[in-house]
């Protein structure tokens, strides 16, 4: 079983992320997760703190001549904005309407919303990004690989999708479809001048993902459930769709199912994916197609009406630095959170404390099913 905690606040000295269940012989590559958080920070409509922060990653444990050693890993970002917010955070008693700032003061009996801003900023992700790309390279060794791209941004939704995955990365929104999206662009430059923000969609896909992820046998072993729990606790993310669902639910069940076929080469196989790779909350060997909701940052450039915390009267929404749109980072998040999603379904079905050992107990499962 893995397990990841994060610590550390938006403006604090860092963010900590400790991973616990991870093989002994991973390689570790400092290099790949840095590229990770990189890819984290970019995309068209992000704000000034991006300017600020280059996230690189620290080893605090775990890892040793560049191996993981089974020990929990625990990895460090440093915040570079932490010294200029030194002594000059003043209180803030004016909640923002969609974040955590009133519901968190109000179960934790705090006075000042920044006790709650600091941890439920989405600058919390670089942490799980961090793990995410650890995650990556374990799911590596098992042959799977994930990616991610916008797909909608406002109301413009893309209708091609000519780039391959690894290209999407030179792209301003991580978009397959150029000309849709420099109208996303402009659409952003829109709400910039209006003090306004943009949602979006994305979809997720993991390829190389072996049959029998997951059960059907308890509701919280069913994969589906476990990445949509996932997928979830991302902040602004508040839907999530695996497959077809959304379309699928209108049509007749003859047009929403993936038929069946078997050659002696391919074994078991597919011509359509319409249930994004899981069936009965198992993977089935198809892609697995995640898609998201992503819902506009709620901090916005001409604040909304709220109440101040201590004297209820009538205000705006306290101000803050903030993006204009995060529908690329999100993606990027995502393939973090479904890293670990699936690396510790493989953890539950292959076992073992040792890299090789768990490589052998997956070859051999591979050779079984071809067989089958």
């Amino acid at each position: 079983m893995i397990r990841l905690l994060t610590a550390g606040e938006s403006h604090g000295p860092g963010l900590t992320a400790v991973i616990d269940g991870l093989p002994a012989g991973l390689p570790f590559d400092p290099d790949f997760i840095d590229h990770e958080l990189f890819r984290r920070q970019q995309g068209y409509g992000r704000g000034d703190r991006m300017r600020i922060e280059n996230d690189k990653v620290q080893v605090r444990g775990g890892v040793r001549t560049g191996r993981t050693t089974g020990a929990p890993v625990a990895l460090f970002i440093e915040n570079k904005d932490y010294a200029n917010w030194r002594g000059v955070m003043p209180l803030v008693t004016c909640p923002r309407p969609g974040h955590a700032d009133l519901p968190g003061a109000l179960k934790y009996a705090l006075g000042d919303l920044r006790d709650i801003q600091e941890r439920a900023s989405a600058r919390e992700t670089a942490g799980r990004v961090a793990a995410g790309g650890l995650l990556k390279l374990f799911l590596r060794t098992m042959g799977a690989e994930i990616f991610s791209e916008t797909i909608a941004l406002g109301g413009i939704a893309i209708r091609v999708r000519k780039r391959s995955y690894p290209a999407l990365d030179r792209s301003p929104l991580r978009c397959a479809d150029p000309v849709r999206e420099r109208a996303m662009m402009k659409l952003i430059d829109r709400a910039r001048s209006e003090g306004d923000t943009l949602g979006g969609l994305i979809a997720v896909q993991a390829r190389g993902v072996c049959p029998g992820l997951g059960s059907h046998v308890q509701f919280d072993r069913r994969l589906d459930g476990r990445i949509g729990l996932a997928m979830l606790s991302i902040p602004s993310v508040k839907g999530v769709e695996i497959g077809d669902a959304w379309a699928d639910a209108l049509r007749f069940g003859s047009a929403v199912q993936d038929e069946i076929f078997h050659d002696r080469r391919r074994g078991f196989f597919r011509r359509t994916n319409r249930c994004g790779g899981i069936e009965g909350g198992i993977t089935n060997g198809s892609p697995l197609v995640v898609r998201l909701a992503v819902k506009p940052v709620p901090t916005l450039g001409r604040p909304l009406r709220s109440a101040d915390l201590k004297t209820g009267r009538p205000v705006l929404g306290h101000q803050e630095r903030a993006d204009l749109c995060v529908v690329p980072a999100v993606g990027v998040i995502a393939e973090a959170m479904l890293a670990l999603v699936l690396a510790d379904a493989y953890l539950e079905k292959f076992g073992g404390d040792l890299l090789a050992d768990i490589q052998t107990n997956h070859r051999r499962y591979l050779r079984r099913i071809r067989n089958a």
